[in-house]
């Protein structure tokens, strides 16, 4: 290794990462000030980036904490950070800041990776983007139907309901989508940048249900009001402004579409002469909504009487109760909290040599038993898909 490479290396960037490999080994920073025959501040300041490292040094290090230099020096894109974008929009209080700030640092980190195992891969993500929907003076529901009619013609989806909404939206879109542990209050992050394209998180704690409502929301900021992040939690506003509103109504729409919700609320109220209780927790179950949700959107087309959710509560009514009940299955939660495309970029950068088994591990945000677990559920996965298709006539499938 030459002093060019470390000359042209940011030493912020390369101390976090050093920082990052000594933790996973366990070394402390005065353990890792042995190594290079240093005192701790020295290794302070290394990792804080206010001292440059040697070429030496960095190799020595890198041994020690059982990983390749080329995991250190590695060029990584070059975006606008995400929390500085975050901070221009919302305004938070100290206690919230300090809940949500790491969400959004590692979804930034989240989407660095991606974005270098897609150059690493030379595969960059497909972006499929609409052009930004024009909503200015329109009344959000019909603005929010009006982009939702033209969004499932554009993506071929029918009046039916979306079961891969974030497979869709992901792969037919093109968007970076991470299912990311946060606090309760909060449903979902979105932000742009011009290298990244559109990058959402959502909370992975909530159900499934909830999940799908809060990517619909954030798909439609997306769509109307791109450029501009978004942090959505409870109670974040006294006065909602037109943009919320709009992402609001969005999922209703989207998730929902009124011609075919119309029809199957037609075709159970001609079969039984009425449409009842469980109608409704069925059709809930079809379109993978929350009882909630769909008893909104019916008032809302006037199919159900004004407050018929309020009195349904008031009742005391027992969702999982009813559903476990009628035999309806909870809708399953999505477990994979990284993309699959994600994924299947590192396992497949990993076999051919080009990244470590370390930086494996740091891509999939885990530890090495656990990276080398995932890998083979991965290869697994591939190799079945390739066993299953090898012999079949694409004409006749």
């Amino acid at each position: 290794m030459t002093n060019n490479v470390l000359d042209n290396i940011d030493m912020g960037r390369l101390g976090e990462l050093l920082q990052q490999a000594r933790n996973k080994c366990g070394m402390t920073q005065a353990d890792a000030a042995k190594v290079i025959d240093a005192a701790r501040t020295t290794m302070v300041a290394i990792e804080k980036g206010e001292r440059r490292l040697k070429p030496t040094e960095l190799i020595k290090l890198a041994r020690a904490y059982g990983r390749a230099v080329s995991d250190f020096v590695q060029s990584r894109p070059v975006v606008q950070p995400f929390e500085v974008q975050f901070r221009a929009a919302y305004r938070r209080n100290d206690v919230e800041e300090s809940q949500i700030e790491p969400v959004i640092l590692r979804l930034e980190e989240l989407c660095r990776n991606y974005m270098e195992l897609e150059e690493i891969m030379d595969a960059p993500l497909p972006q499929n983007y609409p052009q930004d929907y024009e909503v200015m003076g329109m009344p959000s529901a019909a603005a929010a139907e009006s982009i939702a009619i033209a969004e499932r013609q554009r993506l071929g989806l029918g009046d039916g309901p979306i079961p891969l909404l974030r497979d869709i939206l992901e792969q037919s879109v093109g968007l970076r989508i991470f299912y990311l542990e946060m606090p309760s209050k909060y449903s979902g992050i979105y932000s742009y940048d011009e290298k990244l394209g559109g990058c959402i998180a959502i909370n992975a704690n909530h159900p499934e249900e909830r999940r799908r409502w809060s990517l619909a929301h954030e798909y439609l900021h997306f769509l109307a009001h791109r450029r501009q992040p978004v942090l959505d939690y409870e109670e974040q506003y006294q006065r909602k402004p037109e943009s919320e509103r709009l992402a609001d109504t969005f999922p209703d729409y989207f998730l929902m579409p009124t011609s075919g919700l119309l029809k199957r609320f037609n075709d159970m109220y001609q079969a039984h002469g009425k449409f009842t209780p469980t109608n409704l927790f069925t059709l809930a179950h079809y379109y993978s909504v929350s009882i909630e949700a769909l008893v909104n959107r019916l008032e809302a087309i006037k199919l159900l009487p004004s407050g018929t959710w309020d009195r349904l509560r008031d009742r005391g009514l027992k969702v999982r109760k009813v559903q476990q009940e009628l035999g309806l299955e909870e809708i399953p939660q999505r477990t994979d909290m990284i993309p699959i495309h994600y994924q299947h970029l590192a396992i497949e950068a990993l076999d051919q040599g080009l990244i470590t088994e370390g930086r494996f591990a740091d891509f999939l945000t885990v530890d090495r038993l656990e990276a080398r677990r995932i890998a083979t559920g991965l290869r697994e996965y591939s190799s079945g898909i390739m066993e299953e298709t090898t012999h079949l006539d694409l004409r006749q499938v």
